[in-house]
């Protein structure tokens, strides 16, 4: 059993946290982020082609993405108070990350049965659920279990997994992807294939790797029994999950504030990149060059997350997160003089991994900081008002690229990328509102 761990029944932390603790509490996230982000990224984009029209991509895209972004934005409060409320013998999380990562593999197979635009629609949705029921168990490892003046460090081992997590798979599903989508055959590793097969090779994989993490997060990480709560009725649950005291927690709003322009300064680049290589930069291959972007960003992530964490416990998490944000700034503005250079567009994507890695990771511990004692996985629910609140939001500017595309070939990202620079510069200043002793 972990030391860090008291078998009180009472949730709070004592002893030790040795450096396997850190994994056995955030490898989840990995194979979280391996399915949202191959989904979002690529999948998604390619399996809407098979459904809508060519001028009208962007908009059903955002459109199918936003309202699953929403389902997620409502649900993971909820289910973060309901895991709070628990009191299950062997835990207040692992149970529901065991139920959600159940009901998202029942789902995760519907991507590739769907065969019209509606169907898919349902099932996304349906995965957000499930999907956003096991991150709200997985959410609250950290505040619950890691002791106090480590919290930057594991906010930062957590990044770092789930942005391996989300590089990981790319460099396989985004050829995979072009070839489904070119209706071509060929072999990986021993099998012959046809071109549907390489969609089912990519969400088995996803599938398989989700599976993997949850029974390692079951199995080896050890939680005090839940003491448990009376039982509320449906209004006093969704009146308790999304109430905040805005004067007493006036900190933690700024916070949301500062995370949703953040997020929605991210969210298009990663849901509409693959279009903007296709339409603007002209590429052959869409998909293959959106997931080697991917892995850039991905890697320089990974390259500044831990120190970034570190660096946090000492410095403070305000004055990275405002350099992050001001450097993402930077990154959109790469992006936007230098398109039609491969060389650039990667260059873009370091700026965005520095910035994307040392504002997560810093971000996640300032979260931890804010959240009200006995209400962490609700609180930390909550961020999700911002993380799939402002990912919902950034996806509405879908229909108006195909719209200004539409007068004018490529303004539409034009916009997109301009409303990106603007929310950085937002979010960046939000966070100077938060004070913090």
């Amino acid at each position: 059993m972990s030391k860090a761990i008291t078998d009180t029944g009472t949730g709070t932390k004592a002893g030790g946290f040795s450096g396997i603790d850190y994994l056995k509490i955030t490898v989840f996230g990995f194979a979280l982020s391996a399915l949202w982000g191959s989904l979002h990224s690529i999948i998604l984009p390619v399996r809407i082609l098979d459904f809508v029209a060519e001028s009208q991509k962007n908009a059903y895209l955002g459109l199918l993405t936003f309202a699953g972004l929403i389902v997620a934005m409502i649900w993971q409060p909820i289910a973060g108070r309901l895991s709070d409320r628990s009191g299950y013998s062997w835990g207040r999380r692992r149970p529901y990350v065991l139920i959600g990562t159940i009901l998202a593999l029942l789902f995760i197979p519907g991507i590739g049965l769907a065969g019209n635009y509606i169907v898919i629609f349902v099932i996304y949705c349906l995965l957000q659920a499930s999907g956003n029921t096991a991150q709200s168990g997985y959410q609250g490892f950290i505040p619950d279990l890691v002791p106090e003046g480590k919290m930057g460090l594991a906010s930062g081992v957590k990044v770092l997994l789930e942005i391996g997590g989300g590089i990981a798979l790319l460099g396989l599903i985004g050829p995979f992807m072009d070839r489904y989508f070119a209706g071509k055959e060929g072999s990986w590793l021993w099998l012959n294939l046809e071109g549907g097969s390489w969609l089912w090779l990519s969400l088995g994989l996803l599938a398989i790797i989700l599976l993997g993490a949850m029974i390692a997060t079951v199995l080896t990480v050890k939680e005090p029994p839940g003491t448990g709560a009376p039982k509320l009725s449906l209004p006093s649950l969704l009146y308790t999950t999304f109430k905040i005291d805005v004067k007493a927690h006036r900190n933690f709003v700024w916070f949301l504030v500062s995370r949703l322009f953040i997020v929605m300064a991210l969210a298009p680049l990663q849901t509409f990149m693959l279009y903007f290589l296709q339409d603007v930069a002209g590429v052959p291959n869409p998909a293959e060059v959106t997931a080697n972007l991917l892995i850039v960003v991905g890697i320089t992530m990974l390259a500044v997350i831990y120190p970034a964490g570190r660096l946090s416990d000492r410095v403070g998490r305000k004055p990275i997160g405002v350099f992050a944000g001001l450097l993402g700034a930077l990154g959109i503005l790469l992006l936007y003089f230098f398109r039609d250079s491969y060389g650039s567009i990667m260059c873009a994507g370091v700026l965005l991994g520095v910035c994307t890695g040392a504002f997560f990771s810093t971000n996640w511990a300032l979260a931890t900081d804010l959240v009200v004692k006995g209400e962490e996985a609700r609180y930390l629910g909550l961020t999700n008002l911002a993380t799939a609140g402002g990912a919902a939001l950034a996806r509405l500017i879908g229909p108006m690229i195909d719209f200004f595309n539409a007068r004018s070939p490529g303004l539409g990202y034009d916009v997109m990328l301009l409303a990106c620079f603007v929310y950085f510069l937002v979010g960046s200043g939000m966070l100077l509102k938060i004070k913090l002793r």
